[in-house]
């Protein structure tokens, strides 16, 4: 039985990776509608997301950010959101979101292996073979992904080599940042974080939007950002850090798995993609890996 002091720490995670699912669909849908870029929603996730943690910051004691620290901050903002966030936007629309959630699956795996360099973590047998079978489902299912764009079900295999860039980005940002991450509040943080990364896709982004026809705009647009800017980037932005205070790395690395089960249920219900055999089996084989890779890492704790 869970004790009482640790149970917002699971509601946290849980809502967090459910919102995550959502986002995976979310974010097929308004890549495919190739109304807007994928630099272009980038830029407006960032800036209402930051705009929401500036003002939030003005509810509660200013922090004063170390000169030093702002070259840290930027370089995370780079490495940890513009780079993680950019190549999952850009592989969305070649990936169907069952194989998207596949790989997000494997980001337990990377962070092992960082966690091996940065922090000395012992590797063991059960990693090494957890690792060389999570690889297997995902060489299976590039081998099975050979179409050069995507339809129901289908992922061109550069959309998945820029999830294993997008999983790869996101482990190397937790495990260089961490010290800095832990230094400053989550608001004070965040809201540097965002403004670089608005800052950074801003040269990019500002053209396109000048001459964007709003008036062209799919029905479903405003919602759909809504939900991107207000649930997948502020609330979730704070509900991982807050479940991380309170719940052991390896049981919130676990709520990873909540991602993929959400992600790909929606997708099947409302026909955006499709449940196939090399699936199946390729997602079985990673989870698989990783199950016991996560398996391993709690022994060696």
């Amino acid at each position: 039985m869970l004790k009482d002091s640790k149970l917002p720490g699971h509601l946290a995670c849980f809502t967090a990776y459910a919102i995550f699912g959502v986002n995976i669909v979310m974010c097929k849908d308004l890549t495919s509608s190739h109304f807007i870029s994928p630099l272009a929603i980038f830029f407006l996730r960032s800036l209402g997301a930051g705009a929401m943690f500036w003002i939030l910051s003005l509810f509660f004691p200013k922090e004063k950010v170390e000169k030093r620290d702002f070259i840290g901050i930027f370089a995370a903002s780079f490495l940890g959101y513009f780079l993680t966030q950019i190549s999952f936007l850009y592989a969305i629309p070649v990936t169907s979101p069952m194989d998207c959630s596949i790989m997000t699956a494997l980001q337990p795996v990377y962070t092992m292996f960082i966690a091996a360099v940065a922090i000395k973590e012992p590797i063991t047998w059960k990693k090494v073979i957890g690792v060389f079978v999570s690889l297997c489902g995902i060489l299976y299912l590039v081998l099975n992904s050979v179409n050069s764009t995507a339809g129901i079900g289908q992922s061109a295999p550069i959309g998945i080599f820029l999830m294993v860039i997008n999983g790869l980005s996101f482990s190397l940002y937790l495990g260089i940042f961490k010290p800095l991450i832990q230094k400053y509040s989550v608001i004070t943080f965040m809201k540097w974080i965002f403004l670089f990364s608005a800052l950074l896709s801003l040269p990019f982004s500002a053209k396109e939007l000048i001459v964007l026809d709003w008036s062209a705009r799919p029905e479903s647009f405003a919602l759909e950002m809504a939900f991107l800017i207000i649930f997948a980037t502020f609330v979730s932005y704070f509900l991982i850090p807050y479940g991380q205070k309170r719940l052991r790395p390896t049981l919130v690395s676990i709520y990873t798995y909540i991602q993929p089960i959400v992600a790909i249920c929606i997708s099947i219900c409302i026909g955006m993609d499709k449940l196939t055999l090399p699936k199946v089996l390729a997602a079985a084989l990673v989870f698989i890996g990783v199950v016991t890779v996560s398996r391993s890492r709690a022994k060696a704790k």
